[in-house]
């Protein structure tokens, strides 16, 4: 029997790209995503990568109802990967209601229906804002984390802090945190990858939106900074090498390699890149000349964030191997597709 695994939010950018690996590494995948920022033409697209569509139902997580009788149908699962959140640390700023209402509830919903049905592993998709303005650079888990500087770094912060109360009195929950540092890049197969519905809010959708004509020029937050060129500073790791962690993370716990109820773990290449040497590496890698201008600094970000990922080299035998070169050339290549029809 495959161990059956679901996916909240898997028909976006990460989860679509996690589901790749746990299928190809012989999981029964059941993915769940209310679809208000993916497409459910994912679920063909897995399938020509893989061999196999995954089990999908469209559900907002935030309906304990539509929750609960989901695990009740899936209540066989050895665990959860819980992607589903809204994301765009701008809009948290201007809409913190609707951040906490949707990210906490989500959680609280998954948490209580794992709890009700005996699912035993979780692994949470954190960020690395959960340090909000860090003291010490790189940032090891061991940095304290922060209140994190917008509304969707403080809902990652609180949900972490949620599971970790309950791996205390729980009897079965184990549970691994994972804290991204800034994905980008594209599946080598080129069938998935980013594609936000509006105007982006990340850096990478951003550069290939402009050099594909859809935007007139790439808006720069920020040259002031206190960084080598004045632009923000961020650990860039490739989406795939992503994905790869969570098959690594939640293998740990189904062979009870955990050390404690509840562990986190940094994920990114250890190497912090400005916003220019993105655009420098989308340029060479592309022969494209983007048109960019400054803007002033965006709410809630902050100068630097780059990681010390040696914990998760040591503990998930995980490490980053893609590089940014490889990161930029096949956000473009993927680019492309999208825009001639795929």
């Amino acid at each position: 029997m495959k161990q059956k695994i679901i996916i909240t939010g898997g028909t976006g950018y990460i989860g679509s790209h996690t589901a790749v690996e746990f299928i190809m590494k012989g999981f029964n995948v059941v993915l769940v995503d209310d679809l208000s920022n993916s497409e459910v033409s994912v679920l063909d697209r897995i399938q020509e990568i893989t061999g196999t569509k995954p089990l999908f139902e469209q559900i907002d997580l935030t309906d304990n109802n539509r929750t609960k009788s989901f695990f009740n149908a899936h209540k066989d699962a050895s665990g959860v990967i819980n992607f589903a959140a809204l994301k765009a640390v701008g809009e948290s700023v201007k809409k913190p209601i609707k951040y906490y209402h949707n990210n906490i509830n989500i959680l609280l919903n998954v948490l209580e229906n794992m709890e009700n049905q005996g699912i035993s592993n979780l692994i949470f998709s954190s960020s690395a804002t959960v340090y909000g303005l860090p003291d010490v650079l790189p940032i090891t888990e061991e940095n304290q984390t922060k209140r994190p500087t917008s509304p969707y770094g403080n809902t990652k912060k609180v949900a972490e802090e949620i599971i970790e109360d309950l791996t205390k009195v729980s009897e079965s929950l184990n549970a691994i945190s994972l804290r991204y540092f800034n994905p980008i890049g594209a599946h080598d197969s080129l069938k998935i990858g980013e594609a936000p519905n509006g105007i982006p809010n990340n850096l990478m959708p951003f550069i290939t939106q402009t050099a594909a004509g859809i935007r007139r020029e790439l808006k720069i937050f920020g040259n002031d900074y206190d960084t080598p060129d004045g632009t923000a500073v961020r650990d860039y790791l490739h989406v795939v090498d992503l994905a790869k962690a969570h098959v690594l993370a939640f293998e740990r716990l189904i062979s009870n390699q955990s050390k404690s109820n509840f562990e986190v773990y940094n994920l990114g290449t250890g190497t912090g890149y400005s916003v220019l040497d993105v655009i420098n590496s989308f340029e060479k890698t592309t022969g494209i000349s983007l048109n960019y201008s400054y803007d002033k600094r965006r709410d809630g970000d902050v100068p630097q964030l780059y990681s010390n990922p040696n914990k998760a080299q040591t503990n998930l035998n995980w490490k980053a191997l893609l590089t940014l070169d490889d990161m930029t050339l096949s956000s473009w290549k993927w680019e492309q597709n999208l825009r001639n029809g795929y």
